[in-house]
This record gives C-alpha cells, structure tokens and sequence, in this order.
C-alpha cells in the first residue's frame, strides 16, 4: 500500500497548491516601494533553528515571516511577496524540493536559499537543478546565511538588462566577455572572468571562499582546494599590470571583500 500513501500526498500537494495558485491570482496585492524594508519567509519546522536564523536576519533589518511546515510555507509563499525564501531540505510534511518546484511551477520566481543537513553534491545540485537559487549546509554561521541572502538580494535587483559592470574605472563587458581598465584590454581566462563578474556583482559584500567557489566552480567546496587563492592571484597580478587601483581585498578569517578597503 506504500505506493497508494505515496499517490494521496501528490494528490493532496497538487490539489494545495492549485487553490493557492488561484487565490494568489485573484488576491489583491500590496507593492512597497522599492526603498521597503526586504521582506524574508523562513521555512524551517526546527524550532531552535527557526529563532536563530530570524534572530540573525531581524539583526539585518529584515522583516521576517515564518512557517514551520512546507504547506504552510507554501501558502505564505503564493499568497504574499517576499524577496528572498529560506527553506529546510527536510520538512515533515512535504520534501523540500517539492516545495521548490510547486513554487517555480506556479511562477513564483522569488530566490530560494535552500538549507539543508545533507550536504554532498548530488542533493546540492538537486535542490539548484529543482529551481533553487544556493544551497546551505548545516551546520552554517549565521552570518554567512545572511551573506547569501544579500547576494541574492544584490542579484534580484541588478537589472536584467545590464549589460555592463563598471568600478572605479575597471570595465567588464558581459555581451563581448571584455574586460578592461582604461584603454588596457585583460587577458582573462574564462574562470577569471567568471571570478571578476561575480565579485563585482557583489562589491562591497564579503564573500566567504565557500561563496565564491560555488558561484565560480559549481559545486561544493572542498576546503583542500587552493583553487580560489590561484586565481585571486592571478587576477590581482593582471588588474595591477593594468594600472587599476587594488579592488580586491582579504578579509582574514572571513574570505574577500571586491570594492574600495573599508
């Protein structure tokens, strides 16, 4: 009878999230400003897991809602606007994922960090390949979480028109993968390149070597890797050759900082 328990609940989600869909459609909603304060939904039935991730992102100045279960979740997630959804692998009631692509399924575009105990690369890449936007691990820092959620902030609001990244004279041109400073043309390799877009997207961020390892190279970090150091160096040595002012910058026992040194 496993098979038939299996059939109810996809009945059941399909059957929740087709009158969410609709009340979603038909409810009037409220949009703020674009100065608002950043609306964040934590799905999370951990209950001390809960408290410290609202905790860390009301310390951000973030409004934060919760639901402790994905059905719940769900209907937060469809019936009012959030700019970024934090969200347990594993829920007691739906998976995770499931809740990923009833989302994604019902154009609820709103960027998804994904927060899950299994942390080897097959679900990391399930839970992007299901239309998540990052994937944490627990055990996490606290501050790192509200790290990736400003990065998909960044990146929600950068304009999907922009075809160009500019600082402090230094040109990266997305359309003819160009880069420069002043008149100086860099010789980039493709990781470098990909390196320079992501740090510039998020200037003035710190990023953690786990962030830019997953942005950059695509799966998780291993921490035996000097990978990230290699090109950083490089990629300073060629900014520097170039004439352009030190952009890149450590932050030790946190990772890099891409902007003008604090």
């Amino acid at each position: 009878m496993g098979w038939l328990k299996v059939f109810n609940i996809s009945c059941c989600l399909c059957a929740f999230v087709a009158h969410w869909a609709t009340r979603a459609r038909t409810a009037e909603m409220t949009f703020h400003p674009f100065s608002r304060t950043h609306r964040i939904l934590v799905i999370e039935d951990d209950a001390s897991t809960s408290d410290e991730i609202v905790a860390e992102l009301a310390n951000h100045g973030f409004e934060v809602d919760r639901a402790a279960t994905g059905g719940e979740g769900l209907e937060l997630a469809m019936r009012e606007r959030y700019d970024v959804i934090t969200l347990d692998r594993m829920l007691p009631d739906i998976d995770g994922l499931n809740v990923v692509s009833a989302l994604r399924s019902n154009k609820v575009r709103t960027p998804i960090l994904v927060i899950s105990a299994l942390s080897d690369v097959d679900e990391r890449v399930r839970g992007l390949r299901a239309g998540g936007d990052d994937y944490l691990t627990k055990p996490f820092a606290s501050d790192e979480m509200a790290a990736r959620i400003e990065v998909l902030l960044r990146r929600q609001a950068q304009s999907e028109e922009q075809t160009q990244l500019r600082q402090r004279g230094l040109l990266l041109d997305l359309i003819a993968h160009r880069a420069a400073f002043g008149t100086s043309d860099l010789d980039l390799k493709p990781t470098e390149f990909q390196l320079l877009d992501f740090m510039m997207r998020n200037s003035g961020q710190i990023l953690t070597r786990t962030m830019i390892f997953e942005a950059v190279w695509g799966y998780h970090f291993d921490p035996g890797t000097n990978l990230i150091e290699v090109h950083i160096a490089g990629l300073r040595k060629k900014l520097e050759h170039a004439g352009c002012p030190p952009l890149i910058h450590t932050v030790r026992g946190s990772g890099y900082l891409f902007g003008d040194a604090h």
